[in-house]
C-alpha cells in the first residue's frame, strides 16, 4: 500500500509557504506578526507553525521549496509510513520551540528546519531497509557533516553571504534532532505492520 500522508504533508508545507509569501507580497498581512519572535511567542503561539512557513526572499522560498519536494518524491519511494509524515508534522512547530535553548536566536522564519526534520526522518527510514541502507548511509553521512560544519551548537546564528542574510544553524540543529526523535518514537509506538 502507498502511503500518500508523506507527501501531502511536504506538499502542505510547501503550499502553506507559496500562500504566506503571496499573501505578505500583495500586502494582505504584516509579516511581522508571523514571524517566530523568542520573546513575544508566548503571546503569540502560532508563530511556532507559521514562522518556519515565512520567507522574505523568493530565491529563499524556492530554495526550501525545492529541497522539501525532492524529499516528498524521496519519501514517496522509500514508502515513509503515516509514522514519518507524523514526525514530520510534529517537528515543524516543536523544531521551532527547540530555539528557546540558544539565547542569541531572536527570531526565525524560513522552512530550512522542517526541511532537516523531513531529511534526517527519511535517512532513518531508509537505514532500515536492507536494499535502501546505503542511501540512509548517504542522506545520513550529508547531513552530519553539513550539522557538523555549520556547528549550531556554538554558532545558532551566522551570517551567509550567498543568501545576503542570518541563517539560524540552531534551527537546522534542533530540527534535525527533534526529527530524530520523533521518528523513533512514533515508530516505536506504531502497530506492527502485516
Amino acid at each position: 500500500m502507498h502511503h500518500r500522508s508523506w507527501p501531502l504533508t511536504c506538499a502542505l508545507l510547501i503550499a502553506a509557504s507559496v500562500a504566506l509569501w503571496l499573501a505578505s507580497a500583495n500586502g494582505y498581512m504584516v509579516p511581522q506578526h508571523w514571524l517566530w519572535h523568542a520573546e513575544y511567542w508566548p503571546s503569540q503561539p502560532w508563530t511556532l507553525w507559521t514562522g518556519p512557513l515565512l520567507h522574505f526572499l523568493g530565491a529563499h522560498l524556492a530554495g526550501n521549496a525545492l529541497a522539501l519536494a525532492a524529499l516528498a518524491v524521496l519519501g514517496t519511494a522509500l514508502q515513509a509510513p503515516r509514522s514519518d509524515a507524523l514526525a514530520l508534522a510534529l517537528a515543524w512547530p516543536l523544531g521551532t520551540l527547540t530555539l528557546l535553548v540558544w539565547p542569541p536566536v531572536g527570531a526565525y522564519y524560513g522552512l530550512s528546519g522542517p526541511v532537516h526534520a523531513a531529511a534526517t526522518i527519511l535517512a532513518l527510514r531508509a537505514l532500515q531497509g536492507t536494499a535502501t541502507r546505503w542511501l540512509g548511509l548517504l542522506l545520513a553521512g550529508g547531513l552530519l557533516v553539513k550539522l557538523a560544519l555549520e556547528r549550531g551548537w556554538a554558532v545558532p546564528v551566522g551570517f551567509d553571504s550567498d543568501w545576503g542574510f542570518n541563517v539560524v544553524f540552531a534551527a537546522h540543529l534542533g530540527s534535525a534532532a527533534v526529527g530524530a526523535v520523533l521518528a523513533l518514537l512514533l515508530q516505536a509506538l506504531a502497530p506492527p505492520t502485516r
